[in-house]
């Protein structure tokens, strides 16, 4: 199985590609996805897809795991990268790869056992899961493998005890 783990945002996408099953994973790849600063928030968005369908044509995965939007404070910020999740979103979907969301505290829980985990103890879960000589970076890479590592042991585990089938709720 191989997936494609989404950090979303419209600044920095952070992704992740994992292979593997439940017990054994390698990481294909991992990064970033950026726009520039002073580009209209439309040619960003574009971009964002354009690059994300790319990395679908050139990896295939079997699934992508996209993190669930977290509302803080900053609501401008929050619904600037809501529309980014909807275009990653879309271009799972124009690529025909099935789309699973998650919650931080859902990949929290998955990758460091403890769904209030904080962000060092997730990285270094993610160090140690996929044997990395270090903390894959940037941060936004790091919590995209995170997610995939989520959707992985998720996924396989309910399979395995399901004898198959959708297990997840399609985003």
């Amino acid at each position: 199985m191989t997936i494609l783990g989404i950090d979303p945002g419209y600044a920095t996408v952070g992704f992740g590609i994992i292979q593997g099953d439940r017990s054994r994973h390698q990481v294909l790849t991992y990064g970033v996805i950026t726009t520039p600063a002073g580009a209209p928030f439309a040619s960003r968005l574009k971009q964002v897809y354009e690059d994300a369908c790319l990395l679908i044509e050139q990896f295939r995965p079997d699934a992508i795991a996209i993190e669930e939007l977290f509302f803080n404070k900053n609501e401008k910020t929050a619904i600037a990268v809501a529309h980014a999740r909807g275009v990653l979103l879309l271009a799972g979907e124009a690529m025909g790869v099935p789309m699973f969301g998650y919650t931080p505290p859902q990949v929290k829980q998955a990758v460091a056992g403890y769904g209030k985990a904080d962000k060092k103890q997730v990285m270094e879960m993610v160090q140690r899961l996929l044997k990395l000589n270090q903390i894959p970076k940037p941060d936004d890479a790091a919590d995209a493998l995170a997610i995939a590592l989520c959707h992985m042991r998720s996924a396989t585990n309910l399979l395995s005890a399901a004898g198959g089938g959708n297990i997840c709720s399609t985003t």
